[in-house]
């Protein structure tokens, strides 16, 4: 049976779609419910987003630490309790299978992933345990997750994973073109709570609530990607500027290691990651997975829309590196043509740190 949200009984409630089945899109009023959110005029936010319909994945045992560091691209083995950090697993190829949202409470490390993550992720850590110490739990039945970008100090008592976006972790790499101190993640400072599923319409009260719409917009104008949306079966994480969050370069070994050193090191990403402004005269939006046209000639694909209370039509799109930066696009959504301007996110020379040596053809390790 498939997820409803007891907060989809809240007045003006509107169930949302797609990777967000099962929670409110909107109760009535999306813009206020963004500014609510964000916060304005000075204010902090005051709303909160049902999430609950997100997977969550426990890891419990003396040794779980050390054995997520040994799978996943990010260095797990001195994490702090109450620390919010990002892990992928990816592909012998180094495309990105999982996309993890990490945190620890001293006894059990928390995976917050998208919905349909949750199985699959539980199954396949299960069948690596071997003989370590480790117990893998798909509990996302039990928990819910709610958003803010406001600290709640009435959820003092429920564990929160606070998203590290946009600032530079350790062992990490900034691919985009602007420095951290300028970088639009900063205006969404986010985190996600863990509320006990019985407790979750109790403990959000009479907060409140906006959609996802409303925190979809201010991640697109935060440039932070999201797994099922931004990423398809090739993505690597470069494309993706999440070299910055949820990789270690100088980390051990893991599955996709070298496809990330050799990129990162003497190559260079074959897409790269852009915001679109989109014309507002059409009062519609291009639908996820329109062409990204550059005269005539498909350049890439919209992967995020959203009707930002500030800036109006925005979206991401994943391009070819060898797009113009500043060329206008534009997005044909079934022959209807939005013209669009692109903000560079991940820079088109992003990569070849190193650059290619010559007769040596393996990164070292």
């Amino acid at each position: 049976m498939s997820y409803l949200s007891p907060l989809l009984n809240r007045h003006g409630a509107v169930q949302a779609g797609g990777l967000d089945a099962g929670v409110a899109a909107h109760y009535g009023d999306p813009n206020r419910e963004q500014r609510l959110l964000a916060g304005y005029l000075g204010k902090p936010g005051t709303a909160v987003v049902d999430l609950s319909h997100r997977g969550v994945v426990s890891v419990a045992g003396p040794d779980r630490l050390s054995w997520l560091n040994t799978l996943s691209s990010q260095e797990l083995t001195a994490l702090a309790p109450n620390t919010g950090t990002e892990l992928l697993l990816l592909t012998v190829q180094g495309r990105i299978e999982f996309d993890a949202r990490v945190v620890d409470d001293g006894g059990t490390t928390w995976l917050i992933v998208e919905a349909e993550e949750a199985a699959p992720l539980a199954q396949w850590l299960a069948s690596m345990k071997f003989m370590l110490r480790v117990e893998v739990a798909d509990v996302s039945a039990e928990w819910a997750v709610v958003g803010s970008v406001s600290e709640v100090p009435e959820w003092d008592e429920y564990l929160a994973w606070v998203d590290p976006w946009p600032h530079l972790g350790a062992g990490g790499y900034s691919y985009a073109a602007v420095p951290e101190a300028e970088h639009p993640g900063l205006e969404r400072p986010w985190r996600e709570y863990l509320i006990p599923a019985g407790e979750l319409e109790s403990a959000v009260g009479q907060r409140p609530l906006a959609g996802v719409w409303a925190a979809e917009a201010l991640r697109l104008a935060a440039w932070r990607p999201r797994r099922g949306a931004e990423t398809d079966s090739k993505t690597i994480p470069h494309e993706l500027d999440l070299l910055r969050t949820a990789v270690h370069l100088s980390k051990g070994c893991y599955k996709g290691q070298e496809t990330v050193a050799r990129v990162h090191n003497l190559g260079r990403p074959p897409r790269r990651l852009v915001f679109l402004q989109l014309d507002g005269s059409l009062h519609t939006l291009p639908a996820p997975g329109s062409e990204v046209i550059l005269e005539d000639r498909v350049v890439g694909t919209v992967t995020s829309v959203a009707q930002h209370f500030e800036m109006g039509p925005i979206a991401l799109a994943v391009v070819k590196r060898s797009v113009d930066p500043d060329a206008v696009l534009s997005v044909d959504d079934a022959g209807e043509r939005y013209p669009a301007n692109q903000e560079i996110i991940v820079a088109t020379d992003a990569g070849q740190v190193v650059g290619r040596q010559t007769g040596f053809l393996r990164v070292p390790k």
